[in-house]
Parts: C-alpha cells; structure tokens; sequence
C-alpha cells in the first residue's frame, strides 16, 4: 500500500493511501483521508471490500469513516464493490448520469479496444463479471462539477469523458488528480517496466476527447496523476501523452 502526503489549502492535511486490488498497480482504488473522514475513489473488483476493510483497519479506521464513495466510471474493476461497500459504510455513491444505465445493470458496458492487448483481454471473463447493480445517491450530470468541502476534502469532481461516456476524475487543491482510466501506466495494466511512462489503458471511447480532458486537468495545474491501472505520473509526462493521444486519427 502507498501512502503519500498532500498539503491543502483549507483543511490541514490530507493522505492518499493506495489500495492495491491486484498485485503490481495492475487495479488501485483509493482512500483521501481528511480531517473528518475519508473519501473512497473507485471500489474494485467485486469481492475487494475485504482489501478496502484492511487498508481502513490499518489506518485505524472503520467503514463509518468513508463519507463519500466516488466511481470514476462503470467498468467492473471499478465500480465492482460499490454496493457492498455502500452498505457496510452507509456513505453515499457519486457518478456521472451518463453511465446510471451501466451501474443499474440495464445496460451492458461496450469496449473500445486500443490495441493487442485490449483486444485479447476483452476474449476474457474478467471485464464482464457481473457485479451487484447500483443507483448512485449522487448523480453528476447537469452540475458541472461537485465540490468536496462537505466531505472533508479541498478538491472538486468533475466530468471528464473520454474513457467512458460518464468517465469522471477528482482535482484536489493540492494539485494532485485522480483520473480513473483516461491514462495508465507501465507494461500490461501498470506492471513490470516503464512503470512511469504513460500508455493508453485498454479501453478507450474518444482518444481525442480524452486528451481534451488531460489538457484541461494540466492548465489548472495538477502535478501529480493517480491512476486505476499504474503507477502515479507526474504532469510532464502526461503532457507527452496527450501528443501521441492528438497525432491518432479522430473517431468519425
């Protein structure tokens, strides 16, 4: 588990904490834990609230200290355990409107493969394993974004589409982000080498929209990018990523 400091402006200090849902940053979700409480960013795999219940255990925390669970978009390894852990800590979920039907399990979720490896992991089991299906209690969608004050947290969520339809990410005063899967990092989901160097995750909507999204998230100055698949990545290096995201033809 890794653990890094934020500095913000109006709340004294805040922790992110990774929580590794599979080995080698393959899939992380993430604790920021506040004055008053935590703020889960995305719920794993089903079955990882036991993951999630340890890295609270060792921060001497409980489930009552999560006030808000945010998923950044609908895929499994994401949204997973977003019920279970909804009922062990009785915090509300927020998620963008635009992927309700995939959370409610109405609708099945389609992938965009961008390139070998995403074409051979869709053949797998794992991106359709089903999860318990969900409304979120908070929906963004005609607000622009959501302000975390409430929760404890100096940061906003805001839509970022690209990924997914309803892709969202956090931006923290402290100018650090979290971007879900608009970016990952490493070899084959965060793994073995170049574990710094930004690739595109399996999956991918709109690369052209996604690099609009990145470019907006680094003008207001966000140094630090975390990720659901690697290693985090530091503004520069996801600069050069949104080049090689714009030289890619764009979706007709």
């Amino acid at each position: 588990m890794n653990f890094i400091n934020g500095l913000t402006s109006r709340h004294d200090r805040a922790r992110i904490v990774r929580i590794p849902i599979l080995p080698l940053h393959m899939v992380n979700a993430y604790l920021v834990i506040g004055l008053d409480g935590c703020i889960l960013i995305d719920a794993g795999l089903p079955g990882s609230e036991h993951k999630i219940g340890q890295a609270l255990f060792r921060e001497n925390r409980s489930w009552k200290d999560i006030k808000l669970i945010i998923i950044t978009h609908a895929h499994v390894d994401h949204a997973g355990s977003a019920a279970k852990i909804r009922e062990l800590s009785g915090a509300p979920i927020l998620a963008h409107q635009a992927d309700a039907k995939h959370y409610s399990r109405e609708s099945p979720m389609t992938f965009c493969p961008t390139g070998w490896f995403g074409r051979l992991f869709i053949k797998t089991p794992l991106m359709f394993e089903p999860y318990i299906g969900f409304e979120p209690n908070i929906l963004l969608g005609e607000q622009t974004h959501i302000n975390l004050d409430c929760y404890g947290v100096d940061g906003v969520v805001k839509h970022t589409p690209g990924h997914t339809a309803g892709s969202i990410s956090i931006e923290l005063a402290s100018r650090q982000a979290f971007v879900g899967d608009l970016v990952a990092s490493g070899i084959l989901l965060g793994g073995i080498i170049k574990t710094h160097r930004a690739i595109r995750p399996p999956f991918e909507d709109d690369p052209h929209r996604v690099a609009h999204e990145l470019t907006r998230i680094l003008e207001t100055g966000a140094q630090t990018f975390y990720l659901g698949h690697g290693h985090q990545l530091q503004a520069q290096e996801v600069k050069r990523h949104v080049l090689n995201l714009l030289r890619l033809p764009e979706k007709n």
